[in-house]
Parts: structure tokens; sequence; C-alpha cells
């Protein structure tokens, strides 16, 4: 069974309903109890990153997701879930995040082209940057949907994939059984179905 961390920041429709089409038994929770029972989890989100680290710390699930990933259940960051894997975010302040995956989170604004649009919203080819279990059916050059005005940076050989907007950007970081994408997998077609299948189904280490 795969746990939906649901603390309150973003719809999980779409990824619960991608999660059921791959066959997939889905539990949408926020009680911590529940994500030791469960076989994986998944950590969706959007918002501000601050806002979203609080809740996880006042909820008890942000413990409880540091604690798992401790015994070595899979865990998968989506989004602002990515983000607050890592070790902090500079988004409206200086917020620690779970600091499973090093890293820090900045501002697009910081490394894009000032003339490019940000949110950055659209599709974009990914370019996998070492091998991974969560991406076995993903080629250079597939594409993703991505959504966001904040990348993570510092990850160093922690990072899975780039996507390129104007410069390099972050579109994945992974160690050994934990695991974030920037972008959407849950909209983003049959590239995005196969990272969510490889998830549910890899038994060794994701990355």
């Amino acid at each position: 069974m795969i746990a939906v961390i649901d603390y309150g920041v973003g719809n999980l429709f779409s990824l619960v309903s991608s999660l059921r089409h791959i066959g997939q038994q889905v539990l949408v929770t926020g009680d911590p109890d529940a994500l030791r029972q469960a076989d994986r989890l998944i950590l969706p989100g959007v918002g501000a990153f601050g806002d979203a680290a609080e809740r996880l710390r006042r909820t008890g699930l942000g413990e409880a997701v540091r604690a798992e990933a401790g015994r070595g259940k899979p865990v998968l960051g989506i989004c602002l879930g990515m983000q607050l894997l890592m070790s902090r975010s500079t988004e409206f302040g200086d917020h620690a995040g779970l600091d499973l995956i090093p890293g820090v989170v900045r501002a697009l604004s910081e490394t894009v082209d000032p003339a490019l649009k940000i949110p950055h919203i659209g599709w974009n080819a990914l370019t996998l940057t070492r091998p991974s279990a969560l991406f076995r059916d993903v080629r250079d050059g597939d594409s993703v949907y991505f959504v966001h005005s904040f990348h993570g940076t510092q990850c160093g050989a922690d990072t899975l994939a780039l996507t390129e907007y104007s410069a390099p950007v972050t579109a994945a970081i992974g160690r050994d059984n934990v695991a974030g994408c920037q972008f959407h997998p849950e909209k983003s077609g049959r590239v995005g179905l196969s990272i969510l299948k490889a998830f549910a189904e890899t038994e060794e280490t994701l990355c």
C-alpha cells in the first residue's frame, strides 16, 4: 500500500487517480501512525515551503517521514514535496526541511534568464545524470510537466535528472530509498506513469 501524505497543501486527486490507474492500493492520510503501516510514502505539495514545513512539524508527519525513511521505506517527494526532503529553503526567509537529501531550495529567478516567465510552467525535457531505478523506463529527452518558482540547488551527486530553462535546473534528486521529482509525474502522461510505476514496484533502493 502507498500512503499519500495529506497535510493540507495540495489537490491530491490527480496523483491518487494515477496511482490507482497503474493498479496500486492508495491511502490518503494525515495520520503519522498510518505512515508506519504503509509500504511506501509519497509526499506531495504545492505552495510555500515555510508553511508546509510548519504543518509537517506540527502534525508529527515530518518526524514520521524521517523515521520511516531511516528504516529504509521508499519515499517519493513531488514538487514542493521534493523540496521539503532537502536541508533548507530560502523561500521568504530561511526554513529547515526534512534534511533527507542535502541541498538548498532557492528561487528560480536567481538562476535563469530574467526574461523568462516565473513560475516555470509547461513541458520540458529531462537529462538523466545518473542511473536510478525510478527512471528505469525513462530516456534522455523524455518530457515531463513542471509548475514551480523555486528549485533545488547544491544537490551534487544526489542529482538524478536536470532540465533546461536557459540554465540547468534540478528536475529530480535521490539518495538510497528517498527520491524527489520537481515535476509532476501524475500530470506527465506515459512518462510520468512509468515513474510512479517504478516507484511502486522497485524492491531494491531507488537510487
